[in-house]
């Protein structure tokens, strides 16, 4: 674990949490093409709830959710990012934060019923599996090594 030069190197079981929270962030991009591809289904459930917008304001509606939600996925793609990198490093705060992050992606399958996509579902269950990845005795011990060491 520890290499000549005095570092300690992440275990296999870091380094698969890394890279399934990366997966989940190219997971959370796709999802975010397909809400792109799902415009002309927003303005028509618009129109079903009865509401007395016009075509216009239809159209703009439509627009501003889909950038609304387009631009928070991609804040939380690029913390998640950021925290992956940083729970490669060894750091238990972002370990805990990636967990929170996980259990709010998997909650809001539920919420989200009916809406969800099928990357929406891919990216919480590479998360979930890259979170118990995070914890097993090998992950732990690095990031005991880590807090010690630093």
């Amino acid at each position: 674990m520890t290499t000549a030069t005095g570092r300690t190197t992440p275990p296999g079981t870091i380094i698969a949490a890394f890279v399934g929270f990366l997966a989940s962030c190219v997971f959370a991009v796709t999802s975010v093409g397909v809400l792109v591809g799902t415009r002309d289904d927003l303005v028509e459930a618009l129109r079903a709830s009865g509401t007395a917008m016009t075509e216009e304001q239809l159209q703009s509606a439509a627009t501003f959710t889909q950038l609304l939600f387009a631009g928070i996925a991609l804040v939380i793609a690029l913390v998640q990012l950021w925290l992956a990198f940083k729970l490669r490093s060894g750091r238990n705060w972002a370990r805990i934060l990636l967990t929170v992050f996980t259990v709010f992606q998997v909650a809001s399958l539920f919420i989200g019923e009916g809406t969800v996509t099928l990357p929406a579902y891919g990216g919480a269950a590479v998360a979930a599996m890259a979170v118990v990845a995070s914890y097993l005795p090998a992950s732990n011990v690095y990031v005991d090594t880590v807090k010690r060491a630093g």
